[in-house]
Parts: structure tokens; sequence; C-alpha cells
């Protein structure tokens, strides 16, 4: 009988031959060990058991899977049946194989049920309670933001910038777990929040919530905490937020420079556009032009709350109006906020900052927020299974997205130190079709692992030239 309308069948293979379908994924776990990953996983986590796999295993294993585009960890199951994978990871690294992944013959990545037993160490006792705002962290969760850390410091090694430009923002996860709260739009969700450095284009800092946390809950403690696990070498940090970000006691702190460390630090936040606002800008009468649309001009404006004492902080307030393309109609409920000036409809933005740049560059510097953190949490949901959670225990979860951060941040550093900057806007698709997912089959002989792609395979070339650079990352011995 056909198995189909084409002439052509499926048959499992009668023996194991040592093929595998993600030649290029070993690429990520030698990136892990030039970065120095497996040393400080086992540094800040202490979650193992007496006997199994360590703690490097687990996590490692479950950034290789989501890297490989795994969204759940029954997925594991997927990595176990590739057989010629399996034989790359017991063969893996400088030192002996048992001491690193082969636990016993048969098992080289860890089952389904071991990474669920794993994850429930991270389990939180605090419970959520609707219509409060709090935050649960626990030892093991902060050995993660620990662990992420080191990875941003080990990249920061590599390729230094002294500035650092963080774009704090929460993202929305919406998810059926029962126990999940619900958010402001009305969905059951979570709602971390990420710092994300422009300038090396990693997430430094990320905060797993519930989904009834406000994004501006306690924005000031996790700038703090931000700043301290920076890596050396910066010497200027500039913030970026949306309105979520507009905090009296966060825009203080940066303004006074009261961090010990870095002094003053520039901002550039979204503000609310209130009705006090709204009426300071109709008084406007000098406007410069942006571009064909888009309008800017100063704003004198000093909000109520900082009225009150001639002492009190001065900042520079912006408003930034586009002409709408379409009247509003009564009645329509638009996503942003609009003003009515001069007969004319505008779209209406407002910015306050401590810098004394020109407006142009000021507004282009706050604008490219938008683009490159929205595309990271587009990345990290979409991409890279931070959209998909495991486990009803928000613990669980919590630990899941920040294992999921550490992948986000090793691929990058893989396309920046590895691959080259035309690789760096590339997408997670990209880069599994021509890395990742290639076939290939394992051939051992003489105590040598050979992966053999096909002849004139076009990413052959890219895979040897991309060990040789990350062998260049390991420092040469001294003395």
């Amino acid at each position: 009988m056909t198995q189909g309308i084409l002439p052509y069948k499926y048959e499992e293979e009668k023996k194991s031959a040592g093929l595998t379908s993600m030649a290029g994924l070993p690429l990520y776990l030698e990136m892990a060990y030039a970065l120095g990953l497996p040393e400080s996983i086992e540094r800040h986590l202490a979650l193992r058991p007496s006997q199994g796999w360590t703690d490097s295993q687990m996590i490692l294993s479950l950034v290789l899977l989501v890297l490989a585009g795994g969204d759940c960890v029954d997925d594991l199951k997927i990595l176990t049946a590739d057989e010629g994978f399996c034989r790359i990871l017991e063969h893996i690294g400088p030192e002996a194989a048992s001491s690193r992944w082969r636990t016993r013959k048969s098992c080289t990545v860890p089952s389904p049920s071991s990474v669920f037993r794993y994850l429930a160490a991270f389990h939180t006792n605090a419970v959520s309670v609707k219509g409060t705002a709090s935050v649960s962290r626990t030892a093991a969760l902060a050995g993660l933001t620990c662990i992420n850390r080191d990875l941003a410091a080990a990249i920061q090694r590599t390729t230094p910038s002294s500035t650092a430009t963080l774009d704090m923002d929460a993202t929305l996860v919406e998810t059926a777990k029962k126990d999940a709260l619900f958010c402001y739009e009305g969905y059951r969700a979570y709602q971390p929040l990420n710092v994300f450095w422009a300038e090396q284009e990693l997430i430094v800092h990320s905060e797993f919530r519930d989904g009834n946390v406000p994004a501006s809950y306690d924005l000031l403690r996790v700038l703090k905490e931000t700043l301290d696990g920076l890596p050396e070498g910066i010497t200027k940090v500039r913030l970026r937020a949306d309105a979520a970000g507009y905090s009296h006691d966060l825009l203080a702190y940066c303004d006074r420079g009261e961090d010990t460390r870095f002094g003053r630090i520039d901002f550039a936040i979204s503000c609310p556009v209130t009705e006090a606002f709204k009426k300071e800008v109709r008084t406007v009468t000098e406007w410069k032009r942006l571009d064909t649309r888009r309008e800017w001009a100063e704003v004198c404006f000093v909000p109520n709350e900082l009225g009150h004492s001639r002492k009190g902080p001065s900042y520079r307030y912006l408003a930034i109006r586009e002409v709408l393309r379409q009247p509003v109609l009564p009645g329509m409920d638009l996503p942003f906020p609009t003003l009515d000036h001069g007969g004319t409809q505008y779209k209406l933005h407002g910015l306050v900052t401590n810098m004394d740049w020109a407006g142009e560059r000021l507004i282009a510097l706050a604008y490219e927020r938008c683009g490159k953190s929205e595309e990271a949490h587009a990345i990290m949901k979409d991409d890279l299974a931070g959209g998909k959670f495991p486990s009803g225990s928000f613990g669980e979860n919590a630990a899941w997205w920040q294992i999921m951060v550490l992948a986000f941040n090793l691929n990058m550093a893989m396309k920046k130190l590895a691959l080259g900057t035309s690789w760096v806007a590339k997408r997670m698709k990209a880069i599994r079709f021509s890395l990742i997912n290639l076939p290939g089959r394992i051939i051992e002989h003489a105590r040598l692992l050979t992966i053999r792609l096909v002849r004139n395979h076009p990413s052959f070339a890219l895979l040897v030239a991309a060990r040789q650079r990350i062998k260049g990352l390991i420092p040469a011995p001294s003395g």
C-alpha cells in the first residue's frame, strides 16, 4: 500500500548510523565553554542532587533545546532521539566525557521527568494575590541572575564598550496557566521586566513578574540591581524607558548622581500626556520640523508633584506631534494620546530628559528604544520559547524564562563574536536554517570525533571559521 499521493515513502533507519540533524548546535556549546558559562553555573547554583546530572548539564541542555527550536520540556525527547547529536555530547570538551555529559551510556540528555524535578527546586512558596502587586524572589532565581551577569561580563571583556544605554521595559506574555493573574489588558499573563543593553544588544537584567504587577512597580530597585551587575569597563550609563518609567524617585536618583559607581545618569523617558501637559503644548508657538509629518518643541512644563518647592528638580520636557492622516471620529478609542489644536488633529508624544542634547538628536536617541528592545521581546517570546511555560508554578516558569535569557545572550555572542556583523540582525529562523539544523554524519576513528557534512555545503566554511574565532576567545596562558 502506498503511503501517499507522490511516489516516495518513509522508513525507519534499521541501525544507528551516527546521523544528526543538528550538526551546527555543538558550536553553541563550544561558545558557552569559551565564555565560562559552565563554570559560572556551577559557582552560582547548588541544586544538583548527590547523584545524577550537574547544574551545568541541566541548564546547558535547556539552553541548547531552546536554541534548537524546542519550546517545551518534552522536546528533550527529540534531542535524545538524535543519535548523532548524543554521540557528540558524549565526547565533547577537552576533559573526559564522563565528567561533563555522560552519566551512563544510554543517556546523554536529561529526561523530561528529571528536568521537571530540577525546575521544581526553583519553586517559591509565595502566593500571588489578586489586586496586590508583589515580586517573588528566591536564592535559586538569584543564582540564575548572577550567571547572566557573568555571561554579559565575558562578552564585555571580548568586545568592550564604555557606554551602557539601558532600555527598561516590561512585556506581557499571555498564558493559559490557571494560577497566572490577569494583566491590565484583561487576560492571564506574566509580565517580565527586562533591561536591554543597547550597545552590546544583551539582556543584562530580567525580573520575572506576575501579570498583575504594574510595569512601573519598584523600578528604582530594579535599576540599582542592574547597575550593580554591570560589568567592568563601563564609564557612562544612559536610561531609556516608556511612560511606565516616569517615576519621580527614579528620575531624581538618576539626575542627582546618587549612584556611587556611575554618578549622574542621563535619561530620556516618555512622560504621560496629561491634560496639564496638553494645556502647555497648546501655548507653544514655535515648532521645529523633524520630518515631513512630525514636529517637536520645548515645553515649559512643571508637574504638580514637583512644583511645591523651589528646590525641586527641573527637567526638560519635549513634545512631539504628528498630523493624523485620518480624522478621529466621535467615540473612537485610539491607543495613543491625541491633541486638537488650530483645527488640526495630532498624535502627541511627550519626553522628559536631563540631557542638554539638541532636540532632534535627543528624540532620535529615545526612539531607538522602540526598535531594539521591542525586537528583543519578540525574539524571546516567539523565537526562543519565552512565550510558553512548562508549569503552573511561578518559580519553575521564572527559571524557564531566565534560562531563555541565557540562550538569548549566548546567541547574540555567537552572532557578534563568531559569525560576524552580517549575522547580527538575523533572527533565529535564519540561523537555524543556515547554521544549527544541518544534516551530518558522526564518525569516530582513533579517538577523534568528526562531524561530516555533505560535499560543498555552503555552511561548512562558516562552521570552521566560527570555531577558529571561538578558539581565539580563550586567553593565552600566562608565563
